[in-house]
């Protein structure tokens, strides 16, 4: 599947990958790019042949972001113009964060403002070693915000105080230590690391990978309501588990020292 913004490749073990194509101004995003990619990941969400998403970049970044000429636009927007494109632009990430399976983000380059956003909203992130990446919106006198939740659900807020207030440029190796980043490849090696990534995801019974990314989000948001709640969820959420057609097969190929008929 083509698009003028990004192109979508998927495979006969049910991995589709993403890959934003505008190499010429590092994959920046505009309203047309937002749009396409939210409906890709929804109709992908819905399709289910489709087990994971690789989400990565052509050329030498991953995403610079906002298109400039996409934020002329917007400077003349009224305040009711500017409301809705910032809806959209959260639509594209609960998308991606909401996507069913895992979403494997495969940075190839540098990747700034909402380019780190998409980076933040991915459930696993391999990045190559000269990876850049910066919440570096006030720079330009603006703020994170619609990305806010995503980036603060995965580096925390003593983190995001440091760079959103700061927006500092940052790279790989700051990237993994703050959790925005799960591995680090070298640059001859960042493809094979990649594959080996996917292989390991693949391992999983689909199903339980899907009610196991379902159970993160349920858990905390059960969070205020105490630990009775969390519990009563976690308790009657394994127990269906283990009676449906995935648990059953799982553990009978443990039993029996064999393969669970999702890897043969």
């Amino acid at each position: 599947m083509m698009s003028e913004f990004y192109l979508i490749e998927k495979d006969a073990r049910g991995v589709a990958t993403i890959t934003l194509n505008r190499p010429d101004i590092h994959n920046a995003f505009n309203d047309e790019m937002i749009s396409g990619l939210t409906r890709a990941f929804d109709e992908m969400n819905a399709d289910h042949s489709v087990q994971m998403i690789v989400l990565t970049g052509a050329g030498k970044s991953f995403c610079a972001g906002a298109d400039l000429n996409w934020m002329k636009k917007m400077k003349d927007y009224t305040p009711a113009e500017n409301y809705e494109d910032s809806l959209a632009l959260a639509g594209l990430f609960r998308a991606i964060n909401n996507f069913k399976g895992p979403v494997i983000g495969k940075i190839n380059g540098a990747s700034l403002g909402g380019g780190s956003g998409l980076v933040a909203a991915c459930d696993y992130v391999i990045a190559k070693e000269d990876a850049i990446f910066g919440f570096t919106e006030v720079r330009l006198g603006l703020v994170p915000a619609v990305i806010s939740p995503f980036v603060m659900a995965k580096i925390g807020e003593s983190q995001s105080r440091a760079y959103f207030l700061s927006g500092e440029r940052f790279d790989a190796k700051e990237a993994h230590r703050i959790g925005l980043v799960h591995k680090i490849s070298l640059e001859r090696h960042f493809h094979n690391d990649c594959d080996k990534v996917i292989e390991s995801f693949l391992k999983a019974g689909p199903k339980a990978q899907q009610s196991a990314k379902e159970l993160i989000r349920n858990v905390l948001s059960l969070g205020h309501q105490g630990k009775e709640a969390v519990t009563d969820y976690t308790c009657k959420t394994i127990s269906q588990i283990r009676i449906g057609d995935e648990g059953q097969e799982g553990m009978a190929a443990l039993l029996e020292k064999r393969k669970p008929s999702w890897l043969k």
